[in-house]
């Protein structure tokens, strides 16, 4: 057996009849670019979410970008952010040449540790960026009103988090603005690059519109600079259908994290889901003392595994300007080197799950 992380082709199979008829519209109608599709799923994204707006752009970098734009991040600013994550949130700060600040993070959920991000404020500090990882959001009440209190904008970056809730509200709607990937694999993905910004706040939703098209505010009028960051037609076409399919394959994902739960032997450290919060589980990650063994042995079986992050933030070279080194943030070097993610997707079926199941308990 051979198993398929991500079962992108029998995602598309499920609903190959929907999503042919709507790119087929898309393609007889030939507005690639700011279709009808692109406003309509801004729509139903935002009742999703909860929000008044939804901003849709071209990638989930984009909308992290995007975001900071819209509250005029400059060179020099500060912004806090978890050192545990993919680079897309760091990245976007440093490439408007603030400065990344980074954070350890909790150790019970692996998102940034909100005890630890007051030290971290200086009068140079402008937004908080707290990363979902593996699909749960991070402490968002107490960073929230840390924000508050130093008068803060903070920005989720949601990329892993979409469909998940916190305290019965759900992901990218927990503050200022919330950021999120529809990159193929993620839990509402599309064919290709995609992502949203989410927020409340009627003057920056006009700010991020205006951004995504090069700052333009009308006819060759163009008030801010901005980039080329919209959606394409195609794109929210394809997200169109799976939104309307996206209640059904978060619950599929539920099942298979259930799975995991109950026969996943206790060798191994397990995903701990705080009790206010879910987790859309864009990834099942465990933690396995001998990682390297472990991966190995699945791989040889034809599991598929993947390492979210084996290397801190603070530790790239890309970083390395900011004169970090080893130990300053322990508990993410610690994780780092013991993390490991099984295949989960709405497309697991249960003869794959056995067959995953029968193999860890052969390493136990």
């Amino acid at each position: 057996m051979r198993i398929d992380i991500a079962n992108l082709s029998r995602q598309y199979l499920r609903y190959k009849s929907e999503i042919d008829t709507a790119m087929g519209k898309v393609l007889l109608a030939s507005r690639f670019i700011t279709g009808q599709e692109v406003s309509d799923l801004e729509s139903d994204l935002a009742k999703t979410v909860g929000t008044k707006h939804a901003i849709t752009c071209s990638s989930g970098s984009d909308a992290l970008l995007l975001a900071l734009m819209a509250i005029d991040i400059e060179p020099g600013d500060e912004v806090i952010t978890s050192t545990f994550a993919f680079i897309a949130a760091a990245e976007s700060i440093a490439f408007l040449k603030a400065k990344p600040v980074f954070v350890d993070i909790d150790e019970l959920d692996y998102t940034i540790d909100a005890s630890k991000i007051e030290a971290a404020i200086t009068p140079k500090t402008r937004a908080i960026i707290p990363v979902s990882i593996y699909g749960q959001p991070a402490d968002m009440d107490e960073i929230n009103t840390l924000a508050k209190k130093y008068g803060l904008k903070v920005i989720e970056d949601a990329a892993q988090s979409f469909g998940a809730e916190y305290k019965g509200k759900k992901s990218c709607s927990l503050s200022d603005m919330g950021c999120t990937s529809f990159s193929p694999g993620r839990s509402l993905g599309c064919f290709g690059d995609g992502g949203a910004v989410f927020t409340d706040d009627d003057m920056l939703a006009q700010k991020l519109k205006s951004l995504r098209v090069h700052g333009q505010t009308g006819q060759n009028e163009h008030r801010h600079i901005g980039m080329e960051g919209r959606l394409d037609t195609l794109q929210a076409a394809v997200l169109q259908v799976k939104l309307d399919h996206f209640v059904e394959d978060q619950r599929r994902r539920q099942d298979v994290a259930a799975h995991y739960e109950k026969l996943v032997p206790k060798a191994f450290s397990l995903p701990i889901v705080k009790a206010d919060r879910t987790s859309a589980w864009e990834e099942y990650a465990i933690r396995v003392k001998q990682r390297d063994t472990v991966g190995h042995y699945l791989y040889e079986m034809k599991i598929p595994t993947i390492i979210h992050y084996p290397t801190p933030l603070h530790l790239q070279h890309c970083f390395a300007y900011l004169g970090h080194k080893e130990g300053d943030f322990p508990v993410a070097e610690r994780i780092a080197k013991e993390i490991l993610s099984l295949p989960i997707n709405p497309d697991l079926d249960e003869d794959e799950l056995v067959y995953i199941m029968t193999s860890l308990l052969a390493i136990d």
